[in-house]
């Protein structure tokens, strides 16, 4: 996955100056990988997370559930068709979960994004997809969540082994009675931009192209996600 020798002499030298122009394969033209399915972001309280997004974009999450023996809990904002934001947060009532999300939750001192999602279809498929390149990954697992309306949803996901240093996503299937979040999120809010930052810029976009991801990158001081999110009263700047 990490071989240079299947990248063309061209390419790498613009992914080492930091050139933003490259393959369309790579790079998403309108800088939303196309397969995005959400975005996470913590916060060490639900409420201030929602405060915060609200603030700043004049949208206000809605409260989405909380997660069973994971010791978090969400609260969910449309970006889109099949897109949208996740304000996830520790659950008070679930103190003694050991979850490293959970417990890093905890810590944050302000909002900031600690991950995403992407939709790659059939994950049963896309598993062997990866098998067969040598990925290493967890799942397919499963996992659901009760909604305030009492439904159910229902998801699988897969988790890479190595993310390099955080940038990329976690893959997820939503159950086919499951209604996507984004349906009936509170709406209001575009996603103008999900990018990402690195020192080793042709690692990984060795790995986006394994993972047939478009998510664009440019070259900064250290691993970095960014998003940009505009409501109807101004844009939400956020890193991690």
């Amino acid at each position: 996955m990490n071989q240079l020798s299947n990248f063309s002499r061209r390419l790498f030298l613009a992914l080492a100056t930091g050139a933003i122009a490259a393959p369309r394969h790579l790079f998403a033209e309108n800088e939303v990988p196309t397969l995005l399915d959400h975005i996470l972001l913590g916060s060490n309280n639900l409420q201030h997370g929602i405060e915060f997004v609200e603030q700043r974009t004049g949208v206000r999450a809605e409260f989405g559930g909380v997660h069973p023996g994971r010791g978090t809990q969400n609260a969910l904002l449309s970006l889109g068709e099949r897109r949208y934001l996740e304000i996830i947060a520790p659950d008070p009532a679930q103190p003694g979960v050991q979850n490293p999300i959970a417990t890093g939750l905890h810590s944050l001192t302000e909002p900031r994004l600690i991950g995403w999602a992407a939709h790659p279809g059939d994950l049963s498929v896309f598993a062997e997809k990866l098998r067969a390149a040598g990925v290493v990954f967890d799942g397919p697992t499963p996992g659901s969540r009760k909604r305030p309306d009492g439904h159910l949803l229902k998801w699988q996901t897969l988790a890479l082994e190595n993310t390099s240093s955080g940038l990329l996503p976690f893959f997820i299937e939503w159950g086919a009675d499951s209604i996507h979040p984004s349906v009936d999120a509170p709406k209001g809010c575009t996603l103008l931009s999900f990018t990402a930052e690195s020192l080793e810029l042709a690692k990984l976009a060795a790995a986006l192209k394994t993972l047939s991801l478009d998510l664009p990158v440019k070259k900064g001081e250290r691993a970095l996600l960014r998003a940009s999110i505009r409501g109807p009263k101004g844009t939400l700047e956020v890193t991690s």
